[in-house]
């Protein structure tokens, strides 16, 4: 499967996945001008950008951005949509990383939720539902997120995910070391 060619959807009782389409704006605006989630939102390695999002047109600019980085391989974003509300809730980001650490050909995963979805049952449902997939969509060794250590909640999510705590940094483009980053192999 090359995930760059055909983005795949992925379905349970409670979340749809599936790409990133313009017609989200309004939703993701409601999750990247939370203020309350921009904390769980991970930006490292992202030229500055923190996501937040606070008016439609940045919002716009964003989703062309993301639409243009899936045209060119770099990253795929993925929609949240909560089956039950008929509503977009989040994103989720991933690309392979390729570098000289420890976390060389391993896919990255970043999942960006509204701040009252970030409940460890809610986590779970979401992170369980895409992460069996991503060593075939990535063709990756594993897979990392970053959870900091404040956010207790996506902690309990991830380690019943199966997810553990590296000991290692991530080290990004500019040499700069990150750290609070979990693999699962």
């Amino acid at each position: 499967m090359n995930i760059y060619e055909t983005c795949p959807v992925l379905e349970s009782e409670k979340f749809l996945l599936r790409a990133v389409v313009n017609e989200d704006c309004n939703d993701l605006l409601k999750v990247y001008s939370d203020k309350y989630a921009l904390p769980f939102f991970n930006s490292d390695n992202c030229d500055g950008d923190n996501f937040y999002y606070a008016t439609k047109e940045r919002m716009t600019e964003a989703l062309n951005f993301w639409n243009l980085s899936y045209k060119n391989g770099w990253f795929v974003r993925f929609s949240i949509v909560d089956k039950e509300i008929a509503s977009v809730i989040g994103t989720i980001e991933l690309c392979l990383r390729v570098s000289e650490d420890e976390f060389n050909n391993m896919g990255i995963l970043r999942v960006d939720v509204r701040s009252d979805y970030e409940k460890e049952d809610r986590l779970f449902d979401i992170i369980s539902l895409i992460t069996p997939h991503l060593s075939e969509m990535l063709d990756c060794d594993g897979i990392l997120t970053k959870v900091p250590i404040y956010a207790v909640e996506r902690i309990k999510a991830i380690q019943k995910v199966g997810f553990i705590k590296s000991e290692h940094l991530l080290i990004g483009k500019n040499g700069y070391a990150y750290d609070g980053y979990w693999t699962i192999k």
